[in-house]
């Protein structure tokens, strides 16, 4: 890390995205899927708004930003999400985090076919190797009595949630990204996805419902502000200190945070194919995002 203040984001955001999971999870009991989502993202839009208002940074986008900003609401807030909570239905928590550190796959060639950007050979391997660790950590759910289906359904909605993180992400280092102030963008596209969020949950869940357990309710404002607001501003800030690849590491230690909380508070079993799932999914990530060393100076 080249400084203190990027040193505590990268720890920071690791803390925070490694233990959101484990949160989701308990936000499943009684409200529809679609209005937690909106609920989150409702505040934690108001949130970063509210904080650039506070700091006197801009809170007005152009015009000519909002469709750029409706996309990335409707990729990342929206569908993301929605997946992430219902694949948390079917599988354990920590599972999905394990599944979501590759989604340097789809970045990477997403960002090859729409932005230029090369792929190398160490990328393609240490790709490999995750993809065949997640898959073996996945085995172990599979040769479960009855619960071949539920594991499937949850790998189909996390793989989906996957994809359209991807295309946020991609989004997010394109040149239009550039055009419009980052927090105050970041916050108008939650806003965007909560909105829509709503609509949906209206028209399929019914009215707005809520859940009286305190858990609840401190579940949410964790998700909404500190895993939300707080943390995309915190990696986004990370990224333009460091630089994505650099950054990326987060993606490292999260799914080991996740699956240990998996481990204590749901009761996951490591069996050793899930053992050497996991770090081969690791090990994977690991080659694929390190840099080449230099080539010593003749």
């Amino acid at each position: 890390m080249p400084d203190r203040r990027a040193a505590f984001q990268f720890v920071a955001v690791v803390l925070i995205w490694g233990t959101t999971w484990i949160v989701i999870k308990d936000q499943l009991a009684a409200v529809p899927v679609s209005w937690s989502v909106a609920y989150r993202f409702a505040i934690g839009g108001a949130t970063l708004l509210l904080w650039c208002k506070i700091r006197g940074l801009p809170v007005a986008v152009p015009t000519a930003a909002l469709p750029f900003l409706g996309l990335l609401g409707l990729m990342q807030f929206v569908l993301n999400f929605n997946f992430v909570y219902r694949s948390e239905l079917y599988i354990p928590s920590g599972i999905p985090a394990v599944a979501f550190a590759l989604l340097m796959v789809p970045n990477a060639l997403m960002a090859r076919l729409f932005l230029g950007r090369r792929v190398t050979r160490r990328f393609v391997a240490g790709a490999g190797l995750g993809i065949l660790g997640v898959g073996l950590l996945f085995a172990q759910q599979l040769d479960l009595p009855g619960s071949r289906d539920d594991t499937v359904t949850g790998l189909a909605l996390i793989g989906a949630a996957v994809m359209a993180a991807s295309v946020a992400n991609v989004m997010q280092a394109s040149p239009a990204a550039t055009r419009f102030p980052p927090l105050a963008g970041l916050g108008w596209a939650m806003l965007i996805g909560a909105t829509v969020n709503a609509g949906w949950a209206l028209a399929t869940a019914g009215p707005p419902a809520w859940d009286p357990r305190p858990s609840y309710l401190a579940g949410l404002l964790f998700l909404a502000i500190a895993a939300s607001a707080l943390a995309f501003g915190l990696y986004f800030d990370l990224i333009r200190r460091i630089g994505p690849a650099e950054a990326a590491w987060t993606g490292v230690p999260i799914p080991i945070l996740a699956m240990a909380l998996s481990t204590a508070l749901e009761g996951y079993r490591w069996t050793p194919a899930a053992v050497a799932g996991a770090a081969l999914a690791l090990s994977g990530l690991v080659i694929a995002l390190q840099s080449p060393a230099p080539r010593p100076q003749p």
